[in-house]
């Protein structure tokens, strides 16, 4: 995937509307809106068309193609922006624009059964919301991740266990959702399934998956399903659905200033839950 040179970075946006084009009539000046992940789709392709705009070939994203949020203003075509529930604080809704909309989407895409058994390996931004939504849901949750604190995040917010990535869970699942990028938990997490469970995988990137056995890992209906971006379908969905639930991401708060310390406490993985950058507009 090829960027935007010198691109301002930041990909889920919550902020007031400071200026109008004049062809647009969504928003209001002063009113709160979101700006997510996907930014851009051609709207003419097979994929758009057909309700698969997550799959538009020319589709364009915040802080890639896009300049995002790391500034005091930034700007949105008004049909990919979303409108903010009052039920949510700023700090607390946007971690839901990317890490919530496209973590719900793959539980989508898992599958989970009403009352079931839902894996979930790595416990990142997306993993917890994801967590805490099925868990308000019914859904029994099992959390296989690295990280002491993440394990203790996962109890926190009621999965039934929490493991280490490689290990395998109590019981058998009936669906499973990989967050973490690393392709070696696929045969795992595959042998962690009931038989026609069906396992999604959530990341962009993923290193190499190792060679799959067909009578232990794949026989028996399992199923794989990769996840790519998300619909503005879906992002609505979700955050209506989040809003009645009172979902409460776990974030923690940076200034600007604190962009680069940030980020450093997320490539260690120090950070639970999901880090925000809170900034003042002059």
């Amino acid at each position: 995937m090829e960027h935007k040179k010198h691109v301002t970075p930041g990909h889920e946006i919550i902020g007031e509307v400071c200026a109008c084009g004049p062809e647009t009539g969504r928003f209001q000046l002063g009113q709160r809106v979101g700006i997510p992940w996907l930014r851009h789709t051609c709207g003419k392709c097979n994929f758009c068309r057909s309700g698969h705009e997550n799959l538009c070939p020319n589709s364009k994203y915040t802080g890639w193609d896009h300049d995002g949020g790391y500034a005091e203003y930034t700007t949105v075509d008004e049909a990919f922006a979303y409108k903010i529930p009052d039920s949510f604080e700023s700090t607390t809704a946007a971690p839901l624009l990317c890490a919530g909309i496209i973590g719900y989407h793959a539980y989508v895409k898992a599958n989970v059964p009403a009352g079931g058994t839902l894996g979930l390996y790595g416990f990142g931004g997306s993993a917890h919301i994801i967590a805490e939504l099925a868990l308000k849901q019914g859904i029994k949750v099992h959390v296989l991740t690295r990280g002491e604190n993440a394990q203790k995040l996962a109890l926190k917010l009621g999965a039934s266990s929490a493991a280490g990535a490689y290990d395998q869970p109590p019981e058998q699942l009936d669906s499973a959702i990989i967050f973490a990028p690393a392709g070696a938990i696929i045969p795992k997490a595959l042998e962690g399934l009931k038989s026609g469970g069906t396992l999604a995988l959530a990341g962009i990137h993923m290193t190499d998956v190792p060679p799959l056995n067909y009578q232990q890992h794949l026989f028996h209906e399992k199923m794989i399903t990769s996840v790519e971006s998300n619909t503005r379908k879906n992002g609505e969905e979700f955050l209506r659905l989040a809003s009645r639930l009172k979902i409460h991401p776990e974030t923690r708060q940076y200034s600007l200033k604190q962009a680069r310390e940030a980020l450093r406490y997320l490539a260690i993985g120090d950070v639970k839950g999901a880090g925000v950058l809170k900034i003042a507009a002059d």
